[in-house]
């Protein structure tokens, strides 16, 4: 059973043209994903197989839909006897720990607003957050790097009313989630839990450029997903899905919770400490994986396995995305599995946006084309739409109103919401260009391409060509002014161990020379900086807005 054929007009696509013309979901008022998906397959089929959980210790879970109703309406019960209620904030620090899926299924019943976070968040990490939503509970996982950050973080946020431990720690000041549930009185369904526009889901966003905005999503927003499981991970019943993710940002939405339950597929949850390649593939060996979605960084760290000591012949289809895929990497894998990698884009503040779907010949580096949920269009930085071949920011424009899975608003940022949506556009902030066949191909943030001698260059091809030297460990791409040219490309790079006694003039030479043979010769880098450490977001993306920042202060 699936809930797909509910929701969509027509299913069955075999061209992009009929995904264009014909792709329609119904959208119903109210809308509720814990009612009107999960409790629906515990009805119709109480079964069906909803999750297999395991962790790096050999414990497996396995809980059926009729088993996530069940757990999902007793978080529920508890979560209203601490007096949760519509409209309350609560943020999530669960990792990949399975009480996550059963405290969004509860808050979404009360009409609650969930807020997923990281387990990397520190004191003032936790005190923003809390008076920036003002965030009413915090359901934690029980370890002592993450509850001491929260009980530090209390004396500042006063609007927190309950910190709540899943454990295996319960430490002084905080509710045991499990005994909550077991002393609970019986759920009782709210009469009117939420309309459509409500904001269900916030997600702070990384923080490349300053302070993390709150991305809200109201309540259609799990149909959005649909097309990102259904068409993009190719999913179908029987499925069993891994997304490589942690539930604190915003990909664990896209590849662990909604769409792949409206296709009837069954989610693979590994919660695990360090990412080891090996365990990956010995998991998807072990337990009959069919589907596969992880950066292009997982995918450089599996090919380097000897992919020949593993049985990965239950895996039929993947996905990847986060950044652009090197031409490299996808022809090993391909080679090495007979898997082609899918690739698909979108933002915090979106679902998929532009993929690679089944019925297309996917294009190492390409993001793919449009979901017809939005409209898609390149705008050059003088207002007009981009010609094939030209760089342009990426748009969605909802003068025809909001598609579906676009996000409702950055909250409590009336003027940050203005800046990037006005006029019946929204700008993604995102440069890309479009092929002759309508493939787009990123290009970088808008306030990282560099504008040097009349030419616009894109961090991304820049990195890209230099990690293909044996060097290079990690790289940013920034421009740095230069009188002549305007700017010219700086490379801040990362060496691996074997290389940083040979960093100098010959390295620098050696590494530019190497641009001008990957890449087109004007890109290279006529600036080239040695470090230790890139630095990132808690979410590992690179500010290069701090590089710039650095620059100019040595400058000045």
């Amino acid at each position: 059973m699936n809930l797909v054929d509910r929701y969509l007009a027509r299913t069955d696509f075999s061209s992009q043209e009929e995904f264009r013309q014909h792709l329609r979901i119904r959208v119903p008022e109210p809308f509720n994903f814990a009612y009107d998906v999960v409790d629906c397959y515990a009805a119709e089929q109480p079964d069906q197989l909803a999750m297999v959980w395991t962790d790096d210790k050999d414990h497996v879970a396995r809980f059926t839909f009729a088993d996530m109703k069940r757990e999902s309406d007793r978080t529920a019960a508890y979560f209203q006897s601490l007096g949760i209620g519509k409209g309350d904030p609560v943020m999530l620090i669960l990792k990949r720990r399975y009480e996550f899926w059963f405290a969004v299924l509860a808050l979404h019943k009360l009409g609650a607003v969930v807020i997923p976070a990281t387990h990397l968040l520190t004191r003032k990490d936790v005190v923003y957050r809390c008076n920036t939503a003002s965030i009413k509970a915090i359901v934690v996982a029980g370890e002592r790097v993450i509850t001491d950050h929260v009980a530090a973080a209390m004396p500042d946020s006063p609007t927190v009313k309950s910190l709540i431990s899943v454990g295996p720690e319960v430490p002084e000041g905080f509710l045991d989630f499990h005994r909550g549930i077991e002393q609970a009185a019986p759920f009782v369904r709210p009469e009117h839990p939420n309309r459509n526009d409500d904001i269900m889901l916030m997600y702070f966003t990384s923080g490349t450029t300053g302070e993390p905005k709150m991305v809200a999503h109201d309540f259609t927003y799990p149909l959005g997903h649909i097309v990102t499981a259904r068409y993009w991970h190719n999913l179908h019943e029987g499925s069993l899905h891994l997304t490589i993710a942690d539930t604190g940002w915003a990909k664990a939405a896209w590849g662990k919770l909604y769409g792949q339950w409206f296709a009837g597929a069954t989610l693979f949850v590994y919660d695990h400490e360090k990412f080891t390649p090996a365990d990956i593939l010995h998991k998807i060996e072990q337990y009959h994986i069919t589907s596969l979605c992880a950066p292009p960084t997982i995918y450089r760290f599996l090919i380097r396995e000897d992919l020949s000591r593993f049985d990965l012949s239950s895996l039929e289809y993947c996905t990847t995305a986060g950044e652009a895929l090197n031409g490299s990497v996808y022809d090993t894998f391909l080679a090495q599995t007979g898997i082609r990698l899918m690739e698909g884009f979108g933002q915090t503040e979106t679902t998929l946006t532009l993929g690679t779907f089944p019925w297309m010949e996917p294009k190492p580096g390409s993001m793919g084309v449009p979901n017809p949920q939005y409209r898609i269009d390149l705008l050059t930085p003088d207002g007009r739409s981009a010609e094939d071949g030209e760089q342009g920011q990426i748009v969605i424009r909802t003068d025809g109103g909001k598609p579906i899975g676009l996000f409702k608003e950055y909250y409590r940022n009336e003027e940050r919401t203005r800046e990037v949506w006005h006029d019946g556009v929204y700008y993604t902030g995102d440069v890309a260009w479009r092929d002759e066949d309508g493939y787009y191909w990123f290009v970088g943030r808008a306030d990282d391409v560099i504008k040097s001698s009349g030419y616009r260059i894109g961090p991304f091809e820049v990195e890209s060509a230099l990690m293909t030297h044996p060097a290079v460990v990690e790289c940013a791409i920034t421009g740095v002014p230069d009188e002549i040219r305007g700017q010219v490309v700086k490379a801040t790079i990362v060496l691996a161990a074997e290389w940083r006694e040979r960093a100098g003039a010959a390295l620098i030479k050696e590494l530019q020379d190497h641009v001008k043979r990957v890449t087109a010769p004007y890109k290279y880098p006529r600036v080239i900086e040695f470090v230790d450490a890139l630095p990132k977001t808690i979410s590992g993306k690179i500010r290069r807005t701090e590089i710039r920042r650095d620059d100019a202060a040595r400058k000045g």
